[in-house]
Order: C-alpha cells, then sequence, then structure tokens
C-alpha cells in the first residue's frame, strides 16, 4: 500500500462526509467534522512507524520482567512527555522472571541434522545433556491419552497441522493447547523432554515460543522445545517411513526469581468530566526472539499516537483518554491483572476499553459491547470509518484484547477494532517479528480509526455502562 491509497482513503471519506452531515445522530456535527479531520491528518503523519521504530530500534527486544522492559517503561514515559500528555506515571508491580537460556536440539537418529527450536516459556532446563529416542503423537490428543510411566527415557514429540491462514486467527486455540498444556500429559508420561510443532501459519525455520500454561501451582519440570514447521514436517516423514527417532537437546531455560515490572501510564485529562476514563493501549513486553514490532509494538504506536494526535485538538475531550502500555502481557497478563487490582475501587469510572494486540495490518470490523442504549453511537463510529474500509460488525462481542480481558471480567464496557491477521501467526513469536513486517500506510489506516473512534467515545454524554 502506498501513499496513493492514503489519498483515496480520503477522497472516499470526502464524499462520505458530504452524503452525511444532514443525517441526525446522536454525534453532533462539530463532532463529525473533527473526527473526520482527524482521520485526514492521522493518514497524512508518519506519527505511529516514527513510535514503532524507535521503540523496536532504541530498545529492541522487551522481554517481560527483563532489563530491556524496564528501559522500555522509561522510553513510555519519555514519549508522553514529548507528545503531550497532561500525566505520565509508571504502576510497578513484581512478577517471576523466567529466562531462555541457550538452547541446542538436533536429530541424531537415523542421520545427524540440525533442528531449528526454541524454549517455550516457563520450561525447565535439562540437568544434563539429553539424548533419546523420540515417541511420536499425532497430536494433543493423542498424547492426553498416554499411561503413566509410559514414556520414561524417552522425548515426547507432539505433531498437529500448521495453521491455516486466516483473518481473524481461527485455530489457534486449538492447535495452542500442545503449546500451552502437552507438557503436564509428556511430565504424567515420565517423558525426559517434550517437543511441539509450533504453533503458527509460516513454513519457515523460524520456531515460535510463547507462554505455557500452569497445573495449578506448579510449573514444567522438564524442557519443552518448540521446533519449525519444516522440521517438524521433516519429523513427521521420517516416523511415516518407519525410520528410527531420536534427539539430542540441552536447553539452560529457567527461572530467576522474583523481579520488577510496571505498566505504563498516559492521560489525556478530560475536560468536563475527567474522573470518566476511555482506555486503550498496548502490551510493551514482547518475546526475545524478533524486536517485538508486529507484536506488540505495533499496537503501542498505534493507540499511543491516536492519542496524541487527539491531543493536538484545540480542546480536550469530555472524558479522559488513557493509553496504557501494559507490561508482561506474553508471560500471563501480569500487566493486566495488576492494573485491575490497582484500580478495583473505580473501575465503574471505566466507561470503555480497547486494545490494540493483533498485529499492524488494515482493520476491517468494529465490534462493541456496551450498552444496549450506547449502541446507536457506536453505530454513527461504524457510518464515520466506513470511508477507510472498516464495516459495523456485532454489537454483543467485543472482548476488547487480551490485556482488557481482567476488566471486562468486572463489567468495563468493550469496543474492538479487529485487524487482518492473515499473516499474524506467520510472524507471531518468532525471529521474523521485526519492523519491515509493517506498512506504514496500514499503520496509518489503524490510528486513523482509533483516533477518530476514541475522540468521539471520549468527548460523548452517552452512558456506556448499563
Amino acid at each position: 500500500m502506498h501513499l496513493s491509497k492514503r489519498l483515496a482513503f480520503g477522497t472516499l471519506l470526502s464524499v462520505f462526509c458530504a452524503q452525511s452531515l444532514a443525517a441526525e445522530a446522536i454525534v453532533s456535527d462539530e463532532q463529525k467534522q473533527t473526527a473526520q479531520q482527524l482521520i485526514q491528518t492521522v493518514l497524512k503523519s508518519d506519527l505511529g512507524m516514527d513510535i514503532v521504530t524507535s521503540l523496536t530500534t532504541e530498545i529492541g527486544p522487551r522481554l517481560g520482567g527483563s532489563e530491556a522492559e524496564q528501559r522500555a517503561r522509561d522510553w513510555g514515559v519519555k514519549l508522553g512527555e514529548r507528545l503531550g500528555f497532561d500525566k505520565t506515571s509508571i504502576e510497578p508491580f513484581t512478577m517471576p522472571f523466567w529466562d531462555r537460556g541457550h538452547l541446542h536440539i538436533s536429530l541424531t537418529a537415523p542421520y545427524n541434522q540440525e533442528l531449528y527450536g526454541t524454549a517455550l516459556g516457563g520450561a525447565a532446563p535439562s540437568k544434563q545433556n539429553i539424548n533419546a529416542d523420540v515417541v511420536y503423537f499425532r497430536d494433543i490428543h493423542a498424547l492426553a491419552e498416554v499411561k503413566e510411566g509410559a514414556l520414561k527415557g524417552k522425548i515426547a514429540f507432539i505433531d498437529g497441522d500448521i495453521m491455516v491462514k486466516s483473518q481473524v486467527g481461527a485455530g489457534y486455540g486449538q492447535a495452542n493447547q500442545r503449546r500451552r498444556v502437552g507438557w503436564q500429559h509428556a511430565e504424567r508420561g515420565g517423558a525426559e523432554a517434550l517437543v511441539v510443532r509450533s504453533v503458527g501459519s509460516d513454513s519457515h525455520r523460524f520456531p515460535h515460543t510463547g507462554m505455557m500454561s500452569k497445573d495449578g501451582d506448579k510449573w514444567a519440570s522438564i524442557p519443552v522445545i518448540a521446533i519449525s514447521n519444516p522440521d517438524a514436517d521433516h519429523l513427521r516423514r521420517l516416523h511415516n517411513l518407519d525410520k528410527p527417532l531420536s534427539i539430542s537437546l540441552h536447553s539452560g531455560s529457567d527461572w530467576k526469581g522474583e523481579v520488577s515490572s510496571g505498566n505504563v501510564i498516559l492521560d489525556l485529562v478530560g475536560s468536563e468530566k475527567p474522573e470518566e476514563i476511555v482506555l486503550i493501549g498496548g502490551h510493551l513486553d514482547s518475546w526475545d526472539l524478533g524486536t517485538g514490532a508486529v507484536d506488540d509494538g505495533a499496537g503501542v504506536a498505534i493507540t499511543t499516537a491516536a492519542a496524541a494526535l487527539i491531543a493536538k485538538l484545540p480542546k480536550r475531550p469530555k472524558r479522559t483518554i488513557r493509553v496504557v502500555m501494559f507490561g508482561a502481557e506474553e508471560v500471563g497478563l501480569l500487566g493486566a491483572f495488576a492494573y485491575a487490582k490497582k484500580h478495583e475501587a473505580n473501575l465503574s469510572n471505566h466507561v470503555v476499553a480497547t486494545e490494540s494486540d493483533f498485529g499492524a495490518q488494515t482493520i476491517w470490523q468494529l465490534e462493541s459491547n456496551v450498552n444496549a442504549d450506547a449502541t446507536p453511537l457506536i453505530d454513527e463510529i461504524g457510518k464515520i470509518l466506513s470511508p477507510i474500509g472498516i464495516v459495523r460488525g456485532r454489537s454483543d462481542a467485543a472482548g476488547g484484547g487480551p490485556d482488557i480481558i481482567p476488566m471486562a471480567a468486572k463489567g468495563v464496557p468493550t469496543i474492538r477494532l479487529k485487524q487482518n491477521g492473515q499473516d499474524y501467526f506467520d510472524l507471531h513469536h518468532t525471529p521474523d517479528d521485526t519492523l519491515d513486517k509493517i506498512d506504514p500506510d496500514e499503520l496509518a489506516q489503524n490510528i486513523a480509526a482509533y483516533a477518530a473512534t476514541i475522540y468521539l467515545l471520549a468527548d460523548s454524554d452517552v452512558k456506556l455502562k448499563p
């Protein structure tokens, strides 16, 4: 997508403006014009690209709880001050820190071949080099049926299928079961280690990392390694030829104790109802294999740039707009839960919340889950977003995004500006998550949608909560 496409968005918008100004709606003509002008301004701005470039280049990978994540928090505060936010702060919390350490993994039978793998979050180290025969499982369901002790002295391998590319990321939840809970079945079987097919839709030799789930309060006590899709394909072919499979691996991943993390808070204080908060954000941390551009430097840039451009309006919107750069999302939504706990007493003042955390491709749909009486407001916003390729979706379905889950569970209304995730799981949690994957014009369309939407929600008198 090039500048000509940005200009095309603008032309469509101008036509739509002329058709809709006469329509009586819950949004005033002045608010509508301001929102449309914001869209035009954003489509010509490079602010969002500047922000994600700065974050991924100056800070780099930002594993939750690491020194790099701390530098990212300082970066976020300085950015907020430079962009004219009224208040900037860091809300700290503590967390256990898991470090990836080193990894060596290779096929040793039927011949020697290096494999491309990565430890999964929460995995234990190997106490010594493991060289063991592989027991093949076609999917997580097959491993779930293994008998206690049946894998003693073996390495379990869970295969599966490459995720089908999908605009909405369909299939991720099911495929992710092997990453999240596969270790529990492998340990019950007595396996020395678990190897799984990466959860992703790409065919590159880039392994996908990600966090595993706990079993109660217990983390894995064995190494758990994800290998790239081509390497998993190779193991399947060898298995289908009845070749003996053995793997050698040594992993240094381990827990390193309690450390500090935190959420960065940037506020534009409302001009009439400052106590009412419209919350947007993305997560500041990333996995450490790439530079966290798509996941989720883009989300931080989209929401911060949208609010910063609203800050340049002659007057602040009525309600406070709050940007939260959530910490430690990748390792269990820790920043999200910390925010919900710290602000529990005033979550009733959070009138709506949403997060950008699905890459940087264009937004195509607006969904909501607000008070039924407020749905007409969202419908009007949908009309204003229509010229930049966004359709109105369901009014009873928005989850707001991963970091919004703890707030939504406590009754905070949500909207979701749904992005095209066609390429998201090619890049997600891999070394390929780098800045070059972001198209500046697609990023600008995201920011335009957020700026118009959040301005209208923040400047409205409509009650969004039941």
